[in-house]
């Protein structure tokens, strides 16, 4: 990633800021945009990487708001070369279908799905000069669900297709693709003020074929390599990263 620069949504905590971690860990460099910002503070100080990292407060379902990042990402760094859409609503449980309120859908389709389809189409002229790529953050509930999780589900699966969509129509100047997480331990990776060590089970890791929950530097890992040249020959695609818990049959 040396010489790269990648701009990451809700990139001061989480998965975010677990990508964020992985591309400045590969040599690039990061513009990181979050609704908090004493966590975006944070991770320039406890980075240490100088001018190689970047805070600028976003809300990615204002257009105003991303535009103005995208600018003081150009502003700063003069190119653009990576965009991972990873801001949103993580709580999927929202209570049952005929008393979810038009106003929480509508939020919980802003935020996940507008928000990166805002980021793309303002970021998408300075990617197609980098020949960059674009990864969105989706989630497994696009491909399997629990009970009242529609609007979180929705969300997620409509990244899956703007994916593909996008990878058509932006291609070949700019790749895109998508990963869907399964279950990520984030609690560690949060604003200072609220980070835990998780409290997991044996029972929890144990029923992942792999072995163990996942962490953001799993999603990390595949991230830069879906930002780099490395993976050159890859457009359009989902990734599941989930420690194999999609494949596996589930029995009482």
């Amino acid at each position: 990633m040396r010489d790269r620069v990648v701009l990451v949504t809700g990139g001061a905590q989480g998965i975010g800021r677990g990508i964020a971690q992985a591309v400045l860990g590969a040599g690039g460099s990061v513009m990181i945009g979050d609704l908090d910002a004493e966590a975006g503070r944070a991770c320039l100080q406890e980075w240490q990487v100088g001018p190689r990292a970047a805070f600028h407060a976003l809300d990615v379902a204002r257009e105003a708001s991303v535009r103005r990042w995208t600018d003081a990402a150009l502003a700063r760094f003069g190119h653009i070369d990576g965009l991972v859409n990873n801001a949103g609503i993580a709580d999927p449980h929202q209570g049952p279908l005929h008393e979810l309120s038009l106003e929480k859908w509508n939020r919980y389709l802003s935020t996940n799905l507008t928000g990166a389809f805002l980021c793309s189409k303002h970021a998408l002229p300075a990617l197609a000069a980098a020949g960059g790529a674009i990864v969105n953050i989706a989630s497994t509930r696009a491909l399997q669900s629990e009970p009242d999780t529609e609007a979180y589900a929705a969300s997620k699966g409509g990244l899956v297709a703007l994916t593909h969509a996008m990878a058509v129509s932006a291609g070949p100047a700019v790749r895109v693709n998508a990963i869907l997480p399964g279950w990520i331990a984030t609690d560690a990776w949060k604003n200072p003020n609220a980070r835990r060590h998780p409290k997991l089970s044996r029972r929890d890791h144990a029923q992942h074929p792999a072995g163990r929950v996942g962490t953001p530097e799993d999603i990390g890992a595949l991230a830069v390599y879906l930002l780099g040249a490395a993976s050159g020959f890859v457009t359009g695609q989902h990734f599941v990263v989930d420690g194999g818990m999609t494949i596996k049959m589930q029995y009482v």
